[in-house]
């Protein structure tokens, strides 16, 4: 990890690989990762943790199944929301987006539990910045 500054928008312009995260910096035991997307990810849960999103460019959407039932949630610009841990979810991004992820250390961005996964979606605990 850098012990210099790091520019989300040169982290972000260093790859161009949809739903497959880079690790810019790690807090405690804990990754800080941006993310292109575009398009939809999987439905998944993660058991132990929940999941931070941060939207820094574009719209993104996150489904939720949840006790009372299934609703989606809008993250315009600018929008955090926080998938409480056990809570399956799907993110999607119709028109792209690009996302800061903090999450434990080596979770996985398929989760614990999920459906099956598709050519497009990076199953990775993160890759390394090349930035």
């Amino acid at each position: 990890m850098s012990n210099e500054p790091i520019a989300l928008s040169k982290a972000l312009a260093s790859f161009d690989a949809l739903w497959s995260p880079r690790i810019v910096t790690r807090v405690n035991d804990y990754d800080v990762r941006v993310a292109k997307v575009e398009g939809e990810h999987i439905w998944h849960v993660h058991d132990d943790t929940d999941e931070f999103f941060l939207v820094l460019d574009g719209e993104l959407y996150i489904s939720l199944r949840e006790a009372a039932g299934e609703r989606t949630v809008r993250l315009p610009r600018g929008a955090v929301f926080t998938v409480p841990r056990g809570t399956e979810h799907k993110p999607f991004a119709p028109t792209g987006a690009a996302i800061l992820l903090f999450e434990p250390a080596g979770t996985p961005t398929v989760g614990d539990r999920h459906e099956e996964i598709p050519d497009h979606v990076d199953v990775t605990t993160g890759h390394a910045l090349d930035a």
